[in-house]
């Protein structure tokens, strides 16, 4: 599988970013962050695939991730209505503010614990469900105890299951999430464009044929075939807000219409109308 590296930005105020209803279910995002991911999602029933875990679940699933493991977007594939709201919290939280407090002492042992992925029990799942589902409601101080409230209730869990029987452990050293960061960066603002690969080796230092060795044996894609897969994500993106099928390719950075429905069939397994008839 083809592994991103995903920034995700907290805001400036929040040691944690909260997402409500990020609807994905057309997407495969294979990916990873240093961030810890809270997930609930309702209302279907899915297959989750963490690390080297996979397990399938009915009507809803409420599983905590550990730093830089591997996922599959929860709703990957889903065709039944759903709800989803998921919450990130920064990779230094604990050490700021739990590590030295003995009262966060179960809080903090959860999050040792997230290295191996876990899930909960129905009956705490369902209360914490109520608090994630209104958490964006909240002034910013009042989200922060009530993260704190939530985490707790998790650690008191006896019944929670860890995916994996030791911590998982990421191919990926700092220094190549750094360059795989960079290379993702200039990708997501050059798309639109034309992208020689030279442009990119130099980010990383290397020469083309040397770019192209590493950027395949880092992504299992050649860098033209990951561009295409960006590409059409983004046009699906722009397909859901109402661009037409000309304006999409162009906007993507398809120099033709014919190459464009061509590579989005090859990874989409449909034609761009089709697609947009879907979405009808």
């Amino acid at each position: 599988m083809n592994i991103q590296f995903e920034e995700i930005n907290t805001p400036p105020d929040s040691s944690f970013r909260i997402l409500v209803n990020p609807k994905l279910n057309d997407f495969f995002l294979w990916h990873f962050h240093p961030e810890f991911e809270l997930v609930f999602i309702e209302g279907s029933g899915n297959t989750r695939y963490i690390g080297n875990h996979s397990g399938k679940w009915k009507h809803d699933d409420m599983v905590l991730i550990g730093s830089n493991i591997p996922h599959l977007n929860f709703d990957y594939g889903i065709k039944d209505d759903y709800q989803k709201y998921v919450l990130q919290i920064r990779a230094d939280f604990i050490d700021q503010s739990l590590a030295i407090s003995p009262e966060m002492s179960a809080v903090a042992h959860l999050f040792e614990e997230a290295a191996c992925g876990i899930s909960f029990s129905e009956p705490v799942k369902y209360l914490v469900a109520k608090r994630i589902k209104r958490l964006h409601t909240l002034p910013a101080f009042q989200q922060f105890i009530e993260v704190l409230e939530i985490f707790h209730i998790l650690a008191q869990d006896e019944r929670r299951t860890l995916l994996h029987d030791r911590p998982y452990q990421n191919q990926y050293s700092s220094k190549e999430q750094e360059k795989l960061k960079a290379i993702y960066k200039f990708i997501d603002e050059n798309y639109h464009r034309k992208i020689a690969i030279a442009e990119v080796a130099l980010i990383c230092g290397l020469s083309r044929e040397a770019f192209c060795r590493y950027f395949k044996k880092m992504t299992k894609l050649t860098f033209t075939q990951f561009l295409n897969h960006y590409r059409v994500n983004i046009s699906k993106r722009l397909f859901a807000k109402g661009k037409n099928v000309t304006e999409t390719c162009f906007e993507c950075g398809f120099e033709s219409l014919s190459y464009f429905n061509r590579v989005f069939k090859k990874v989409t397994g449909e034609n761009p109308m089709t697609f947009i008839k879907s979405l009808r």
